[in-house]
């Protein structure tokens, strides 16, 4: 969930848990909104689902966990992070193996990698590594990795394919404004090409 590119999260949060999906990450660049963050933690608590925040230690504590970018390592040493958290949950965006071994050995509990394709969702996303660099990085952790950039309904197959745990989306979920819609459609196509829950 994108705050800055959603008028109406909640009612995103409520197709996207409706439909079964399970963990839902929210990022808000301009600032988090700390009350919001708390009643999409009541929801996707009453949904058997996780609520991970981007970049925001104290908001993370609302939630379920924090995700912060290979940027914001620099005012962050992950294990302090893993000390503040308190068992919350922990990912680290990274875009190659040797990122993604060092958040790893660091205590991360899963790394975001891509972009897998070329994404307009964050400007700053880099060159798209595909399936390939998908699945050098998930050869080179134990933990899960997240696919993450520009992933469409049709390409849930390779990135599961790749060995991706999981697989990010926002355009795919938000496209024409049909959340439910979208939403339904990317959880059957998920558990079909994994046999596995969203």
């Amino acid at each position: 969930m994108d705050a800055a590119a959603l008028a109406e999260p909640e009612a995103l949060l409520d197709a996207v848990l409706a439909a079964g999906i399970g963990v839902v990450q929210y990022r808000a660049k301009a600032g988090v909104d700390r009350a919001l963050v708390r009643r999409l933690h009541r929801a996707t608590r009453a949904a058997g689902a996780l609520l991970i925040v981007n970049d925001d230690l104290a908001a993370a504590q609302d939630a379920d966990g924090l995700h912060v970018g290979q940027e914001d390592l620099s005012r962050f040493d992950v294990r302090v992070l893993r000390s503040e958290l308190r068992g919350k949950v922990l990912g680290v965006s990274c875009g190659d193996a040797n990122e993604a071994r060092a958040a790893q050995d660091a205590g991360a509990d899963y790394v975001g990698v891509g972009p897998f394709a070329a994404t307009s969702a964050k400007a700053d996303a880099g060159a798209p590594i595909g399936a390939e660099g998908i699945a050098r990085v998930a050869r080179a952790v134990a933990i899960p990795v997240v696919a993450i950039g520009g992933i469409s309904y049709g390409e849930l197959a390779a990135v599961a394919g790749a060995g991706a745990r999981f697989a990010a989306v926002i355009s795919a979920l938000v496209r024409g404004g049909e959340y439910a819609a979208n939403a339904r459609a990317l959880v059957a196509e998920w558990r079909r090409v994994t046999g596995r829950r969203a």
